[in-house]
């Protein structure tokens, strides 16, 4: 009897993080559904990179083939855009592809003009964003916004890359 409820209590376990597993990879579905109709660049062509910092943190996308011209084209022109939206508080095209729950987001939507500077830079195979604030709890939101979307995007993000200037993918 007590083996029978020890595996019984092992297969309960085991039970979870399965669903929490299938739940996981339907959100990451339906946000890479609604990125393609919101991004201009091929989402599974692409890689997230995410890395917080002590004032906010740096976002780069860059193209995963480092001779796709058209792809790194799309990818500089979208944060180009992004970063504009931003500077004015507009977040609707986050908010379109992964809520308008997603943590962080009503934070960084009241922030007062200035708050958060945000900075363009183009990057080998792509472009990135990055988040500057003094506000620490801007920082938090803007951590937890990083955290959504590495979630989110699943195998097509990465955290915590180290980012040096003239980096090749691959390299």
């Amino acid at each position: 009897m007590k083996n029978y409820l020890s595996c019984l209590a092992l297969l309960a376990g085991c039970s979870l993080p399965f669903s929490a597993f299938s739940t996981d990879t339907q959100r990451q579905a339906d946000v890479a559904k609604r990125g393609a109709e919101e991004m201009p660049f091929e989402l599974s062509a692409t890689t997230h990179f995410f890395t917080k910092s002590k004032d906010g943190g740096t976002q780069r996308v860059i193209a995963k083939d480092a001779s796709d011209a058209v792809q790194i084209r799309l990818v500089r022109e979208h944060l180009r855009e992004i970063q504009s939206q931003f500077g004015k508080s507009d977040f609707s095209g986050p908010a379109r592809i992964h809520g308008t729950d997603m943590p962080g987001m009503a934070q960084l939507k009241a922030a007062k003009p200035g708050q958060i500077t945000i900075a363009y830079r183009e990057v080998s195979a792509g472009a990135e964003l990055t988040y500057q604030t003094k506000t620490a709890a801007l920082v938090k939101a803007l951590h937890a916004w990083f955290d959504a979307q590495l979630a989110d995007h699943g195998a097509d993000a990465m955290a915590g890359h180290e980012h040096h200037q003239g980096d090749m993918p691959g390299k």
